[in-house]
């Protein structure tokens, strides 16, 4: 929490002065520790979409399972593969964002503390979307 906290205001702070120069940081080769932080966050944020991207896709597929199971699940008294993921990638965004919190602890205050969460937050997103389009492709 510490992390979204810090990050969400270095971000805020780095967009209003980038909307005051009117030119965003270079992510390509950023130089300065705003900028790499900066370009972490936005790093983030696509890894972000890729996986709000593909969502749909998963949620259809636990669906088309539950097609074949979920009357069996029921009668077994477990959850159906869609109850399942929800609480799974419930589970693994409380994991992401404590997992992230914590290796951010590294550099607790100091100007890289942000920049380490959100490269954290980067890397596990697309291990998730790896996870969950390989359980795409067994289908």
């Amino acid at each position: 929490m510490i992390a979204r906290t810090v990050l969400g205001g270095c971000l805020a702070s780095l967009l209003a002065t980038a909307a005051l120069a009117n030119d965003l940081p270079d992510c390509v080769d950023p130089q300065s520790q705003m900028e790499m932080t900066y370009c972490a966050g936005v790093d983030y944020e696509k890894a972000d979409a890729d996986l709000n991207a593909i969502w749909p896709d998963i949620v259809a597929a636990a669906k088309a399972n539950d097609e074949y199971v979920a009357d069996m699940a029921r009668d077994r008294g477990v959850p159906t593969t869609l109850e399942a993921l929800r609480t799974a990638q419930r589970a693994w965004i409380k994991f992401r964002d404590a997992q992230c919190e914590y290796e951010a602890y590294e550099v607790f205050g100091g100007t890289m503390q942000p920049m380490v969460g959100s490269l954290c937050l980067a890397r596990l997103t697309r291990e998730r979307i790896q996870v969950l389009s390989s359980a795409l492709q067994t289908r």
